[in-house]
């Protein structure tokens, strides 16, 4: 079987899991950076147990409305989020919400890698001692091995987990970040760029990945590579000068576009 077809065949199981609750709803978000205007009026519904891919050029504004979904923005003085975005019909931008345990709910792996300054067991047990998940020593043992495999780790690193994480090449390091988000379970997986510092093989480990935690949880990931985002997700955002121009199915994305703007990106005459 070719990795086309493998692609497709994927597309095709999905196709009929019940997988079209929406597990968050945005309207109307706009996002300032002082006088700066990054992202207007965002409408998106993002389906539960799915991937979903941002595409476009850079500074088009897919990583920050990424941002959006768990509140990072908060942390950047000059940034104001205006608009609507529910999670499981929760406002998280509701006064009563707190954003670190939204931050718990929605995981979030960065462009550039940042490991604690601690072991890598410790950067991957971290998160589950401080939310409880381990009764034992033995069960957070099973999550370390287990979230390291799944990030395609593990026969790397299972002889030196007492080593510092930041002593890990840099493609080592960006899976270990993806090892310590997933350990939490969260619900919602956020990916910004999660394979630029990969090597080609990483890469295809990590997109296994992201196939793998489709069955659990809604992943978002932002990505540079087009081809990346049609073998992942089945559904694609396309983002252009801070709009959200065209959100459909990947396969239509990527053969039948709506908008003249995203045919011109996918054939890269913009971009």
């Amino acid at each position: 079987m070719n990795q086309e077809t493998a692609v497709r065949n994927d597309r095709d199981t999905t196709s009929h899991l019940p997988n079209n609750q929406i597990k968050v709803s945005a309207r109307k978000v706009q996002v300032y950076y002082g006088d700066t205007h990054a992202i207007k009026d965002v409408d998106v519904d993002i389906e539960d147990r799915n991937v979903t891919a941002f595409i476009g050029p850079s500074g088009c504004g897919k990583s920050t409305f990424l941002r959006c979904i768990n509140r990072m923005n908060d942390t950047i003085p000059i940034a104001r989020v205006e608009g609507q975005i529910l999670i499981d019909d929760e406002d998280i931008y509701d006064k009563r919400i707190d954003p670190v345990q939204l931050r718990a709910k929605v995981g979030m792996v960065f462009q550039k890698p940042n490991p604690f300054p601690k072991s890598i067991y410790d950067n991957v047990a971290y998160g589950p001692k401080i939310h409880g998940l381990a009764k034992n020593k033995s069960e957070l043992n099973d999550i370390v091995e287990k979230s390291l495999r799944r990030a395609a780790l593990w026969n790397e690193v299972k002889d030196r987990l007492q080593l510092p994480g930041t002593g890990l090449s840099g493609g080592q390091q960006q899976r270990l970040c993806i090892a310590r988000a997933i350990a939490t379970e969260p619900e919602i997986l956020l990916m910004d760029e999660p394979c630029s510092a990969l090597d080609p093989i990483a890469t295809d480990q990590v997109e296994e990945l992201i196939r793998e935690l489709k069955g659990n949880y809604s992943v978002v990931i932002v990505t540079h590579s087009m081809q990346q985002a049609h073998r992942v997700s089945q559904k694609t955002a396309f983002f252009h000068l801070g709009n959200l121009v065209e959100y459909d199915d990947t396969e239509t994305i990527f053969k039948n576009p709506k908008d003249e703007r995203t045919e011109s990106y996918i054939t890269g005459r913009i971009g």
